[in-house]
């Protein structure tokens, strides 16, 4: 039987949020700039772990590295082959004593990296090395999250499964501090008007990508999400499955929405979710045209093979 899900709600911790997905982006950055290029950004992003999340394995002046938040003991550990390090993670450790101590450590290892020093993609936008605002630290808020992200990782591998194309692992992206999944149709996506080089090679192929976030002020809510590109025009005529899920503005296009409200109070969490997450990517490989008959896993469960009968526009 599957643990209680917490409820996470965005207010309780906001500021513990805000602190640890900084601390995130530092990791992040030091990721991007010591590890090869990868198709979409892939090598960029974290993984979900037993405790926590992680970066890969890291290379700089010939030493392999990782760093992991080891959520479950609250304290930042980074490895190489001979030696473990540790940072604790506690209230009141500012932003700017992070990066400072972070690239201390690295530098006792013999390990030198250079990074762009600021927030990507968020409100903040004080560099690392002067951010003394950015200091919260609720261990047992903390927990809550790397629960909720443990059993949404467990859930969107699942449905990843059932896919045989070409998909993405699950993955944590520092940026926006989401936990996504990609599946592609194999064709190209045109070029978008304006989009910059992050944007263009990460939606570079046709893809719906789903994923789950833990809320920020615009949507407080933690969520699962989906979301197709290029969107079909007639996308958001598809149901949804439960009945709570909803099509909800994002920009200029649309993002299938299932509120973690939702998810709590259905009578199974994981069920629930994964008929949202299948429904999202029948209304937009069947409206985009993808070949989805050729995209299932020979263990893929009835339930996971699209039935386009049942993406009727309503």
């Amino acid at each position: 039987m599957e643990h209680t899900l917490p409820g996470l709600p965005w207010a309780s911790w906001s500021q513990t949020k805000d602190t640890l997905h900084l601390w995130t982006q530092i990791v992040g950055k030091i990721q991007l700039g010591t590890t090869a290029p990868r198709n979409h950004w892939w090598h960029t992003t974290l993984h979900v772990t037993e405790s926590g999340f992680a970066t890969g394995r890291m290379t700089s002046g010939g030493t392999s590295f990782s760093i992991a938040f080891d959520l479950a003991g609250h304290r930042l550990v980074v490895r190489t082959a001979g030696a473990e390090k540790t940072i604790p993670l506690r209230d009141g450790l500012s932003v700017a004593e992070f990066y400072r101590t972070l690239l201390a450590l690295l530098r006792d290892l013999g390990i030198s990296v250079e990074i762009k020093a600021e927030p990507f993609g968020v409100p903040m936008t004080t560099p690392f090395a002067e951010d003394t605002e950015h200091a919260s630290y609720d261990p047992e808020r903390v927990e809550e999250f790397r629960r909720a992200l443990e059993w949404a990782d467990g859930t969107l591998r699942e449905f990843q499964s059932w896919f045989c194309g070409k998909s993405s692992p699950v993955q944590l992206y520092w940026h926006s501090f989401d936990l996504a999944t990609a599946r592609f149709s194999g064709r190209p996506a045109p070029v978008r008007e304006g989009a910059g080089p992050v944007e263009s090679e990460a939606y570079s192929h046709e893809v719906i990508s789903a994923g789950w976030w833990a809320g920020d002020p615009s949507s407080p809510e933690p969520a699962f999400y989906s979301y197709t590109h290029p969107e079909p025009g007639d996308l958001v005529k598809r149901p949804l499955s439960p009945d709570g899920a909803f099509w909800a503005p994002a920009g200029t296009t649309h993002q299938a929405r299932l509120d973690w409200s939702e998810v709590l109070a259905s009578g199974d969490p994981r069920d629930t979710v994964l008929d949202f997450l299948q429904s999202a990517y029948a209304a937009g490989a069947v409206t985009a045209g993808w070949p989805y008959d050729e995209l299932h896993t020979s263990w893929c469960p009835p339930r996971g093979i699209v039935d386009p009968s049942a993406v009727a526009g309503s």
